[in-house]
């Protein structure tokens, strides 16, 4: 008899089938997995690839634009792949884009250029491509960052700033998936914005203004911002509300033989150089019949947390001035003053006298307002924020410069941050000079990075998309 009683209680006949379930389970799994991760990457490398296209397109535009932009060409084509997505001009009229530039004083600021850009733009998915102000910008998502593809039409060498500003001319779209033909012209005639007297008088080179400030207001404001401020001689700020870069340009004020008013600008000096002020001197003239006898004429530059005083009073009688030079940083603290007294003074003639700042045989000593050691020599020293050249431990008994030496020292340290102003004035009585007949004379080695010229065209170009 055959016993098939606990057959039914084994499990062995099944085990390899529930292996097998599981085995086709997990790979289903993977699988699974696999597609959900690896699809949208799959597809996001595939719009990657896409958009990386179409920036190599935009920037062989690019350098056809400029062919015709700046002259070489009256017409200039090219073509790309849509790929699924499109396509559009915004001309001048859309509002999307726009570049002004204002020159500030100490008084005023004056815009000269606001002109509309305008853009040829790539959409696909969040993704954007746009050719704009002579440059090539990208930007995925529609709050996300922007970043510069290819370099705008913006020249600036700490000298001179050339800037034509192409403008886009036009109003067309389209999109699908076929090729996209693009045509550029222009009349090759840039219209001349700066230097231009006809517009306006003080459209002059070289530029007499504090400040230049350049506003673009774009959609890819950041990326111009970045741009800018990767150049050596430019600071740029982002102005994330009104989607607009801020460039700041330092303007070198004029030098040479002027009438002398009550302020006297003075631009960044190239503190590389051990001597870099060249003159700086005024001829002081009486006013009326009172003689040139001030009891404190003060010309004071702040700049930041720095000080520069030089105090000029009466000493025995009409016929001399006496000089002191003072100088401060409440950075370092508000007790550390450098103060310097002459040794020597300058002669007054007939109510006239020259003041000379660079006089090399005019000595100055070291006279600190307090001997507690509150107020040491701190700013005789290695190159630094606070700091300049010489290297030198001074001290009240023994140690005397020219004023030669003091200006020179003193103003390398006021201008590090840039120009500064001086301003004069004579507290406690009149005015004792004539500031009609009375000048200042200024030349010096300028630091690198103060605009001097400015040469601003607006360059028109007609685009169209050819089906």
């Amino acid at each position: 008899m055959i016993r098939i009683s606990n057959l039914s209680l084994s499990c062995k006949a099944v085990s390899s089938v529930i292996g097998i379930l599981l085995m086709f389970a997990l790979t289903v799994v993977s699988i699974s997995a696999m597609m959900v991760y690896s699809v949208p990457a799959i597809d996001e490398l595939k719009d990657n690839s896409k958009s990386q296209n179409v920036e190599q397109a935009f920037t062989i535009l690019d350098s056809r634009m400029s062919k015709v932009a700046l002259g070489e060409s009256p017409l200039q084509t090219t073509s790309f792949s849509l790929m699924g997505g499109e396509v559009g001009v915004n001309g001048e009229y859309s509002d999307n884009s726009n570049i002004r530039i204002v020159i500030q004083n100490t008084t005023n600021s004056t815009p000269i250029v606001n002109c509309s850009l305008g853009t040829f733009e790539y959409t696909l998915d969040e993704r954007k491509i746009a050719y704009e102000g002579g440059g090539v910008w990208s930007k995925y998502r529609e709050n996300g960052g922007s970043v510069m593809v290819s370099p705008p039409e913006f020249h600036y060498n700490g000298e001179t700033l050339t800037l034509p500003i192409m403008t886009i001319n036009g109003s067309s779209s389209t999109s699908g998936e076929g090729e996209v033909n693009i045509a550029v012209t222009s009349d090759n005639r840039p219209f001349v914005l700066y230097p231009n007297t006809s517009i306006s008088p003080s459209r002059t080179n070289p530029v007499t203004s504090d400040k230049v400030y350049i506003y673009i207001e774009s959609e890819y404001y950041d990326a111009w911002a970045n741009y800018a401020e990767s150049m050596t001689y430019t600071n740029a700020e982002k102005d994330d509300v009104n989607k607009t870069a801020i460039i700041e340009l330092d303007v070198v004020p004029p030098m040479g033989t002027t009438t002398l008013t009550n302020q006297i600008e003075i631009g960044a000096v190239n503190s590389s150089n051990t001597l870099p002020i060249y003159d700086f001197y005024m001829n002081l003239e009486a006013a009326g019949s009172q003689g040139l006898n001030p009891s404190n004429y003060e010309i004071k530059a702040i700049s930041g947390t720095k000080t520069l005083i030089y105090s000029l009073s009466k000493s025995g009688g009409n016929d001399q001035l006496e000089i002191e030079v003072t100088y401060k940083d409440k950075s370092v603290g508000s007790e550390y003053i450098e103060k310097w007294e002459g040794k020597d003074v300058f002669q007054v003639n007939n109510g006239e006298s020259t003041v000379d700042f660079l006089n090399d045989s005019f000595m100055m000593k070291y006279a600190p307002p307090n001997q507690n050691g509150a107020d040491p020599d701190f700013s005789w020293n290695f190159s630094g924020d606070t700091t300049e050249l010489p290297d030198v431990v001074i001290n009240s008994t023994n140690t005397s410069f020219s004023l030669n030496n003091l200006t020179q020292h003193y103003l390398k340290l006021l201008t590090k941050d840039g120009s500064v102003v001086f301003n004069i004035n004579s507290p406690g009585n009149s005015d004792p000079v004539d500031y009609d007949t009375s000048s200042v004379t200024i030349d010096y080695d300028v630091k690198a990075g103060g605009i001097t010229y400015l040469h601003v065209t607006q360059n028109e170009l007609e685009m169209d998309i050819i089906n």
